[in-house]
């Protein structure tokens, strides 16, 4: 299906990559829901936003297959009931949908999942934090606290395990309630949102030119692709040149994210199926890696190194050698422990056939990003909607068809190879000149998109700015919200001792999705 066949009067948006902006009814907004489902297309986001006292909006992105990507404004006037549900053409959308009752407190119509999500019934009653007559510190109300409604899975032998929201180890708070007969898995729902920290609304207490940095907080194992895509979403905005070194070095700053991610997975997911020996090593790996982030960016993380403009990252002397020298040294020590992960048959015991996401179903629930590519989904945004400078290199994107551990093992080890090489075409194409370019210019309202494939997939964020620099609205979205719902079907059959190894060879994030 191609854009053209939706009969859409569309507005080209100022954006590197192809985005189209287009008002619709309710109609319109179904049957634009129902033709991008027909033809391949997948629902990238959802969120509302509340345009005066008497009006709310409704937002959805969609990813046509070679047209690039197309925005949906639904205009809700005072006295709407709602929007109409689209979770039965995309899955995704329920979660979604629940998140945007209990933010600004419309009603998807006709959802068959209207329970609360970010909300854990601590607000005040009725209360709904972005609209704009609140300010997001009015003050909780314990006593309003329920249970929340899981479903009850009934049966001889069935019972339930109740695991977290706070967990053993040092990640994030997250609820995981497992329906098993024995050990076998037969259902798991999961209860996040206890990691929702008010960022929409922060967001609109901020000026345009310093929400990066809240942006490049949203995920610390992604600040680099969060604050590219908020910064690409200002400067496409507000028409903003950045010099070309400096795109260059913000893909610079993404691939190494990349590849620190996956060394770091590659040890805790060998170690969450007993094998120590490739934990020591991978965080070895790691930790060298995060060392010369240290001495040659300024942060481990490489936090704030990209900032609306450019970037703030210093061309040191012996710069250029140091990274060469390491892209050489790690990608040896990466293929021989690849090798003893491959030759290992109690490790490739535990990983094959473990997991499983097949393609159809990966491809029903919208499973993106590195998970997806696991699944047979050969997508990657530097490939499919490219900005520069991907736009000059040639992507090449690592895919599996079996959809299991061992598929989304051998994906990570794929993509430090891939990027230890687009490393090396960076740094041997790096252009001089400027890494940044201040804005000298007023600061006018305007609306604006970025887009970043982060280690997991596509970072989006979605901006619009108010008279003099304010941000009206900013809506980020992690690729964790396509994948956290295929976690549930991925483990169904499994063992729940295997439960810690499937959801480790995803790695979703909590803060990222509860935001």
């Amino acid at each position: 299906m191609k854009l053209a066949e939706l009969d859409l009067t569309l507005e080209s948006m100022n954006s590197p990559f192809a985005i189209y902006r287009v008002a619709v009814d309710s109609d319109v907004w179904e049957e634009c829901a129902s033709a991008i489902r027909q033809g391949h297309g997948q629902l990238v986001t959802m969120w509302a936003s509340q345009q005066s006292a008497k009006s709310f909006i409704v937002s959805a992105i969609y990813s046509v297959q070679g047209d690039g990507l197309l925005w949906l404004n639904l205009i809700l006037e005072k006295g709407s009931k709602g929007y109409p549900d689209i979770s039965g053409l995309f899955p995704v959308a329920k979660r979604m949908q629940r998140t945007i009752h209990d933010l600004i407190g419309l009603e998807a119509i006709g959802g068959d999942d209207q329970r609360p999500w970010l909300n854990h019934g601590m607000w005040p009653y009725n209360y709904f934090p972005l609209r704009k007559d609140l300010s997001g510190f009015e003050v909780a109300d314990p006593e309003s606290a329920t249970d929340y409604p899981f479903v009850e899975v009934a049966g001889e032998g069935v019972h339930e395990i109740a695991v977290g929201p706070v967990h053993a180890g040092i990640i994030e708070p997250g609820h995981f309630r497992f329906s098993v007969v024995g050990e076998k898995t037969l259902r798991l729902e999961e209860r996040l949102g206890y990691a929702h920290k008010g960022v929409d609304k922060a967001f609109e207490r901020m000026s345009a030119q310093e929400g990066y940095r809240l942006a490049g907080r949203m995920s610390g194992d992604s600040t680099v692709a969060y604050s590219w895509a908020y910064c690409m979403a200002l400067e496409s905005a507000w028409k903003w040149r950045v010099p070309e070194q400096a795109l260059y070095l913000r893909a610079l700053l993404l691939e190494r994210e990349r590849i620190a991610n996956h060394l770091g997975d590659l040890g805790a997911i060998a170690n969450d199926a007993g094998f120590a020996f490739g934990l020591t090593h991978f965080m070895r790996l790691k930790e060298l890696w995060l060392r010369t982030n240290k001495e040659l960016f300024g942060h481990r993380f490489m936090m704030d190194s990209i900032l609306p403009g450019g970037t703030n990252v210093d061309l040191t002397e012996g710069f250029l050698e140091a990274i060469l020298l390491q892209c050489r040294k790690f990608r040896l020590e990466v293929k021989e422990l690849q090798n003893i992960y491959d030759d290992h048959s109690g490790l490739q015991d535990r990983f094959m056939h473990t997991g499983v996401v097949e393609n159809e179903l990966a491809v029903r629930l919208g499973l993106t990003g590195l998970a997806g590519r696991a699944s047979g989904i050969a997508q990657d945004s530097r490939v499919d909607s490219p900005t520069f400078p991907y736009t000059q290199m040639e992507v090449n994107i690592s895919s599996q068809l079996e959809g299991d551990v061992a598929a989304r093992v051998a994906v990570r080890f794929e993509e430090i190879f891939e990027s230890l090489r687009l490393i090396e075409h960076i740094l041997q194409d790096l252009p001089a000149g400027d890494c940044y370019a201040p804005w000298t210019k007023t600061e006018p309202p305007g609306v604006g998109a970025g887009l970043v494939e982060g280690w997991r997939g596509g970072i989006f964020v979605a901006l619009t700015l108010s008279k003099g620099g304010r941000i009206d609205r900013c809506h980020v979205h992690d690729p964790s919200w396509q994948n956290w719902p295929v976690l549930e079907y991925a483990v169904i059959g499994d063992i729940v001792p295997d439960f810690p190894l499937i959801n480790k060879s995803f790695n979703l994030t909590y803060s990222g999705h509860d935001r």
